[in-house]
């Protein structure tokens, strides 16, 4: 494992950025922050750097909607120099994501300077990024350092915590998901790592009320949890422990609303709400006996593929043949490598049912998102019962990846309204 890199969580965050700059010798910096983010921190990191002489290039970003995609990232890059400057990005999710893509392929570092406890990001590796209309996730590099002002962060909007709170409540299927990946799929695993994420949901699931009211406890133990999960995946090397099929389905949504020109929702929004959705699936296995489970699967028929093709196609349109082919695994299974996996789920069941009684009842996650202030329905976040079943049924395939989703539709489980 890589030696952790420094994190600074606490009232002092800009002198301690100001002395590491200093004790590293990183004199000349790019800031990139948007028109919010610079009111609410960069403006203060700005006028603190240059009262210690340091020389910067301040980047910020306008418009109703900042999007992690190509125009934005151009934006950073045309209004960059042609000094070797270390990056420091100065906002929540997006802005992050922006200088960690620009950064590493321009080799440069970046130091990450969050504005608000909304994303579990901040320490990862993995930039996701809408280009040419899909969301996909591009490996890039973590921040050298992270330095979270927590007055700055008690006093974001609060739809942003509740956003990160969403985050890292949807640890608890993606951490199941993995595992079940793993399993029945041979699919790398890491149970120290699963450990860790699953540590950081259930402390911050436990701070929800101070998460709730954006106190000074709940707020640190939220920014924990949000930079353990993303140590996690910096320490696996990919999303994993972070991003199962509630992400997916947020990707989804995510995507969608982009194709229809539609207002963009938090991500952490989705992701809680799509949490709730997919554990119903969790508490219907949790439920089933091994001998009801060899009953569904010896009627489960193998996919007709061409038919599968065409709901993909008529699910993401513009994405579909790039989806087409990373889902090969799936679409182009034999009758045999399909009743292998079928009778590999009966012989693993009593394990199945241990990842299912470790993910909280959907009434559960429910409760935890509604005294964090969370949204819980998907008609809150504009999306309609059809988008929401669409989701559910198709999200699925945004990742090359094996999850409770796949699984119970062999089991014949379907997702329930609630």
């Amino acid at each position: 494992m890589e030696p952790r890199l420094p994190v600074h969580i606490g009232n002092a965050a800009i002198s301690s950025l100001v002395r590491y700059c200093r004790d590293n010798q990183m004199n000349q910096l790019t800031l990139v922050a948007d028109q919010n983010t610079y009111a609410a921190l960069g403006e203060s990191v700005e006028h603190a750097l240059g009262e210690h002489e340091f020389d910067v290039n301040t980047i910020v970003l306008t418009g109703e909607e900042i999007i992690a995609d190509e125009h934005y990232i151009v934006q950073v890059l045309l209004q960059a120099d042609e000094k070797d400057r270390v990056y420091i990005a100065v906002g929540s999710g997006t802005i992050t994501d922006i200088t960690r893509f620009v950064s590493h392929r321009t080799q440069a570092p970046f130091i990450s300077v969050p504005t608000a406890p909304s994303v579990d990001g901040f320490t990862s590796i993995g930039a996701p990024l809408v280009i040419a209309r899909l969301k996909q996730t591009i490996v890039t590099q973590p921040p050298v350092a992270v330095f979270a002002d927590v007055p700055t962060l008690c006093a974001a909007p609060h739809r942003l915590i509740a956003s990160g709170f969403g985050d890292i409540v949807g640890k608890f299927t993606s951490i199941a998901d993995w595992r079940l990946g793993n399993l029945l799929w041979d699919e790398p695993y890491d149970a120290a790592i699963a450990h860790r994420a699953r540590q950081a949901a259930q402390a911050c699931a436990s701070h929800a009320g101070g998460i709730g009211q954006a106190s000074e406890q709940g707020i640190r133990c939220l920014m924990d949890g949000l930079i353990e999960s993303g140590f996690c995946m910096l320490d696996f090397g990919n999303t994993n422990p972070a991003s199962g099929a509630e992400h997916h389905v947020s990707h989804y949504w995510e995507m969608k609303l982009l194709w229809e020109n539609r207002p963009a929702i938090l991500h952490g929004e989705k992701v809680g709400v799509a949490c709730i959705l997919v554990a119903r699936y969790y508490d219907q296995i949790r439920q089933m006996s091994q001998r009801q489970a060899t009953d569904r699967l010896d009627h489960a028929a193998l996919p007709d593929r061409e038919q599968e093709l065409r709901r993909i196609r008529a699910a993401y349109g513009p994405i579909a043949e790039t989806l087409i082919g990373e889902q090969a695994p799936f679409l182009d299974m034999s009758g045999h490598t399909y009743d292998s996996l079928k009778q590999r789920i009966v012989d693993s069941w009593s394990h199945i049912q241990e990842v299912a009684a470790a993910v909280p009842s959907a009434e559960e996650l429910t409760s935890m998102l509604k005294t964090a202030g969370a949204l819980t329905d998907a008609a809150d976040l504009g999306l309609s019962h059809d988008e929401v079943a669409t989701a559910m049924q198709m999200a699925h395939y945004c990742r090359n990846r094996l999850t409770v989703v796949k699984i119970s539709r062999m089991l014949g489980i379907h997702w329930q309204d609630g």
